[in-house]
């Protein structure tokens, strides 16, 4: 089986904007009421660790787009 971690982060990406763009959104079931808490805590925690990878250096390289 081939390493897929080349589009790891770009598939994640994708599905992390849907999301968020239904982040109100009040038709849940239990089960993703609370995968969306859990989710909001892991987007804290990377962004809390990986702060450092949003470097001048690193978005000048790598511009958002």
């Amino acid at each position: 089986m081939a390493n897929m971690s080349y589009c790891r982060f770009e598939n994640t990406l994708r599905d992390l904007r849907d999301c968020y763009n239904n982040m109100d959104s009040d038709d849940l079931s239990e089960s993703e009421f609370y995968a969306r808490r859990h989710m909001i805590e892991l987007c804290m925690s990377i962004a809390t660790e990986y702060v450092d990878l949003l470097s001048e250096d690193f978005v000048e390289e790598y511009p958002e787009g």
